[in-house]
């Protein structure tokens, strides 16, 4: 994947820290919105709870996921996300199709034949992304041109509910609940409609599960080949604590070897751990990749008692960034999991001025 070195971003990575969005999730909670809220009128009948489902925010309430990319904006992130983090049929199968563990039976690759061949998931998939990728091209674009400096749109492509690389069966070390190809192709018309929708770059995030990143990115490439238009990766994985990811158990190293022939934009660390556990890991793969680093950590641990759920304040998370960037480690920075856009401004500040990682030793490294 080869156009990230004539891709605009690319010359900003090589001049600045770019700043990339925060937490969704975190912010739609501030809302206060209900289960009623979600539903709206299109989905009032579902027979399933709707609220944890927040990709669905963006067909029932377009209005308060635009605000969200808005203040993203006005907060000073140079990339926003899509709200797709969940909009594959097999995700979204959570929220419209009955368990069959319920009723004695078993998810298995059969079951998930008939997900990807639903029509209903096929459509709603394709529609939650690609008006998710139109909100976001609306707003960077309306903000660009208002501050005469271009915004990027970053089609999110998160994890599935579901693993290739371990079994749900302790009895049946071999048994997979779903097939390599079935990920697949709901990975490539999540692809699609982000494309569709206007994104700039796709963003494959969140890795837990390296074999489900494979498949996305073997999505992407066929995509690529087969529809004739190219855009920039970006490739971020969640670590834990001992820097592995975090079902498939890769070490930080092992994963940027599996995935650098995709030769994408970036590479990256984001959620899992609060930016004080991440330093280690992050080090390490910035000594390693030949391409721009990534790193937008959760705002610390989780915690309850807390006004986003975890614990590191936007000062908080502007200091363990600087800190980042003081040590020549990243490209692009911003927040996942407990970051509101108050945490993005925050961070826009602290790093303004800040002198981006060179990747060029690795280049010449690699050469």
């Amino acid at each position: 994947m080869t156009t990230s070195n004539q891709h605009p971003l690319r010359k900003i990575l090589e001049t600045r820290i770019a700043i990339i969005d925060g937490a969704m999730g975190t912010t739609i909670r501030t809302y206060g919105m209900k289960e009623a809220d979600i539903r709206g009128d299109r989905f009032k009948d579902s027979t399933k709870d709707m609220l944890n489902n927040g990709d669905l925010f963006s067909l029932t309430q377009p209005d308060m996921i635009c605000d969200i990319h808005r203040r993203f904006l006005d907060a000073g992130a140079d990339i926003i996300e899509t709200n797709t983090f969940g909009a594959t049929s097999i995700t979204q199968s959570e929220f419209f199709v009955d368990d069959p563990r319920e009723h004695g039976g078993r998810k298995d690759p059969e079951f998930y034949q008939k997900i990807i061949d639903d029509p209903m998931l096929s459509d709603l998939a394709w529609e939650i992304n690609e008006k998710s990728a139109q909100q976001c091209r609306e707003w960077a674009d309306r903000v660009g041109s208002a501050t005469g400096r271009q915004r990027f749109v970053a089609g999110a492509i998160g994890p599935l509910t579901v693993s290739l690389s371990n079994s749900p069966d302790a009895d049946d070390a071999g048994f997979r609940v779903v097939t390599f190809d079935q990920v697949k192709t709901a990975y490539a018309q999540q692809v699609r409609a982000l494309i569709a929708g206007g994104s700039d770059l796709l963003l494959v995030e969140t890795i837990f599960d390296s074999l489900n990143a494979k498949a996305a990115l073997v999505a992407i490439r066929e995509v690529f080949d087969q529809d004739g238009k190219e855009l920039p990766v970006m490739i971020s994985a969640a670590v834990g604590r001992g820097g592995e990811t975090l079902i498939s158990a890769q070490t930080t190293e092992a994963f940027w070897n599996a995935v650098q022939h995709v030769k994408p934009l970036s590479v990256g660390l984001n959620c899992s751990l609060g930016p004080d556990l991440m330093y280690p890991f992050l080090e390490e793969l910035s000594e390693k990749a030949n391409v721009a680093i990534s790193c937008y950590p959760n705002a610390g641990l989780p915690n309850p008692l807390s006004e986003t759920g975890f614990d590191l304040g936007p000062a908080d998370m502007a200091r363990y960034l600087g800190d980042f960037a003081r040590g020549g480690l990243i490209n692009i920075a911003g927040g996942c999991c407990g970051n509101t856009p108050e945490h993005i401004a925050a961070i826009a500040k602290a790093l303004e001025g800040k002198a981006p990682r060179n990747w060029t030793r690795q280049i010449e490294a690699a050469a």
